[in-house]
């Protein structure tokens, strides 16, 4: 482990020797303007720069890839928990090579339970012990911020996930999703997916920013296209992908209990790698299947006279935001997603604008947090 931190601390040298050479290469080139001698300077400066950065790349590069497997697995195990965990971060930020090794040994939260990469957000949750997090409401910028928990308790500040934002467009209402919790645009490279309702509010579309597999096309509406000309960047789709459909059932009848929900999500059939390079990497090739969710009925408490559900202690408001999601007959066992008893997503108030969200599989941060987004706001002929 002293190897591991040892390495780890020379990388933290070297990318701030980067950082200087970048600064000084970008003070050079900012009086080229005035000057063309000065120019010539700044480029000749801004080329010595990057080779001796490449070259500090081929010097990282060139560890024998045992010993560098040996030392992100190291890493590895001492980072359990955020923030230690943002080692195993730094050392797939030291090159490609080290980024492969590191993706290769670090599993996914499926076998783990831990998120440790942006693309660990559109993983699905392990199967047997919910991933806690908790969401953050600000009313007066109607933005919403997800968090890892890092303790047992609600008062510790969490690992930032996922951010949204709340905007009317019309007649509908959506939310944009993003990586950034200061750049919440749909132009943004952090921007992940979004969500769109009808008039009423009681019917949302999720759209995911990438396919969801091969040969997917985005979504041909004007409402769900992303840009509305030419894409700016090869880098940044163009497009959304619809990915999940929910809908909050009319109650007529002002019967007392939680909403009703019935939600449809997409869920791939993926097909692992399993190779050493990169066990990370999984390729969805169809469609797959359709998974059907739906809350969980309450009981009536006799003792307390009214509807109850058991949040085991990640609840403790009282309101008709709160729910928990199981899988329909059709979407359970024996296809190994769940049955109609274990609770995929469970969500609920613990404070005025604070409220937990449970996931397991096959649930991913990303389609758990668009769910609970949904519950936000009044849901007209719903309630």
């Amino acid at each position: 482990m002293a190897l591991g931190k040892a390495l780890l601390s020379r990388v933290s040298s070297s990318s701030a020797g980067w950082q200087r050479r970048d600064s000084e290469a970008g003070g050079v080139g900012g009086r080229a303007e005035d000057m063309e001698e000065g120019g010539r300077d700044g480029a000749s400066t801004a080329a010595a720069a990057a080779a001796a950065q490449e070259e500090e790349e081929e010097r990282w590069a060139s560890i024998l890839p045992e010993l560098l497997r040996e030392i992100v697995r190291r890493v590895e195990a001492g980072g359990e928990r955020w923030p230690m965990r943002k080692d195993v971060v730094s050392c797939a930020c030291v090159c490609r090579s080290w980024r492969e090794v590191t993706r290769g040994v670090v599993r996914p939260p499926l076998e783990t339970g831990k998120i440790t990469f942006p693309s660990s957000l559109k993983q699905p949750g392990p199967a047997d012990t919910p991933i806690r997090c908790f969401i953050k409401r600000n009313k007066m910028s109607s933005t919403f911020y997800l968090y890892l928990s890092l303790t047992q308790t609600f008062m510790d500040k969490g690992k930032f996930l996922l951010a949204a934002r709340r905007f009317r467009r019309g007649a509908h209402i959506g939310y944009i999703i993003s990586l950034d919790a200061d750049d919440l645009s749909q132009g943004s490279n952090a921007y992940v997916g979004k969500l769109r309702s009808d008039f009423l509010g009681s019917n949302f579309t999720i759209y995911d920013s990438r396919p969801p597999y091969d040969g997917a096309k985005a979504s041909s509406s004007r409402a769900s296209r992303r840009f509305a000309s030419k894409q700016i960047s090869p880098q940044v789709p163009a497009g959304n992908f619809e990915i999940g459909r929910l809908s909050y059932k009319f109650n007529l009848l002002k019967s007392r209990g939680p909403r009703r929900m019935h939600c449809s999500l997409y869920h791939p059939v993926v097909v692992q790698d399993s190779s050493e390079e990169d066990m990370l990497k999984s390729k969805a090739h169809s469609p797959g299947m359709s998974l059907v969710l739906q809350n969980k009925a309450p009981r009536w408490h006799e003792h307390l006279q009214c509807w109850c559900l058991n949040f085991h202690g990640r609840v403790t408001v009282a309101s008709v935001k709160n729910f928990q999601l199981v899988a329909t007959a059709d979407s359970s066992r024996p296809g190994g997603i769940g049955d109609d008893e274990t609770v995929l997503l469970q969500f609920g108030k613990v404070g005025n604008d604070m409220f937990t969200m449970d996931y397991r599989q096959p649930l991913s941060a990303f389609q758990a947090f668009a769910i609970c987004l949904t519950s936000f706001g009044t849901k007209f002929a719903c309630e």
